[in-house]
């Protein structure tokens, strides 16, 4: 049975992992993202879809190579980093829907969950920064160890990041269900006794 070529996705990896040209503009598009956040803390409901909902940057990424430090050519690590990215970015927009809801959270409550993804967007950007710096050829004067080890770090800070982000949204998720349900029993209950909209009219 004939296998696949077993360089081939070496390739692709290399080639998703070194293209600045692409990086720049995820960071376009997460800089983007924040400032749509800011303006729903500001009392907004709604994010604007930045990308219609398509995410397939991998595909994006594979587009062309500018020149990077040899160092990175095979390290999965940025790939890695570039994948973490993509999924806060769906996890920012997700959040800007479930939770911008006046029925189940106050105003406050609002303004406080935006403002924890405002800040983790703000310092997804400054990870894109690091690893820019550190994967572009001539920017600084780094050995192949140094290098590879800021990597680990900004792939490691990202782990935590969104491990943080999918925790922080599934606790602010169950608080939203907890009210949804009290609502709906409160509702039931009315009904129940025979209260209705018009009774109290």
């Amino acid at each position: 049975m004939a296998k696949p070529p077993a360089n081939a996705q070496a390739n692709e990896a290399a080639q998703l992992a070194l293209n600045i040209e692409k990086l720049a503009q995820l960071k376009s598009i997460l800089t983007t993202l924040k400032k749509g956040f800011e303006i729903v803390s500001k009392g907004y409901t709604t994010v604007k879809s930045l990308t219609e909902g398509n995410f397939n940057l991998h595909k994006f990424f594979l587009d062309g190579l500018l020149e990077v430090s040899p160092v990175v050519k095979k390290y999965r690590k940025v790939a890695d980093i570039i994948d973490y990215q993509i999924i806060l970015l769906k996890e920012y927009k997700s959040a800007g829907k479930r939770f911008t809801r006046p029925d189940l959270f106050n105003p406050s409550e609002i303004t406080y969950m935006l403002g924890v993804y405002q800040n983790i967007a703000s310092e997804s950007l400054q990870n894109l920064d690091q690893l820019l710096n550190v994967i572009t050829a001539g920017k600084l004067r780094m050995s192949d160890d140094e290098r590879l080890a800021a990597i680990d770090k900004i792939c490691a800070d990202l782990e935590d990041k969104l491990d943080f982000v999918k925790a922080f949204g599934n606790s602010c998720s169950l608080m939203a269900l907890a009210r949804s349900k009290e609502k709906l029993q409160v509702t039931s209950s009315s009904k129940l006794h025979g209260i209705t909209q018009s009774d109290q009219q």
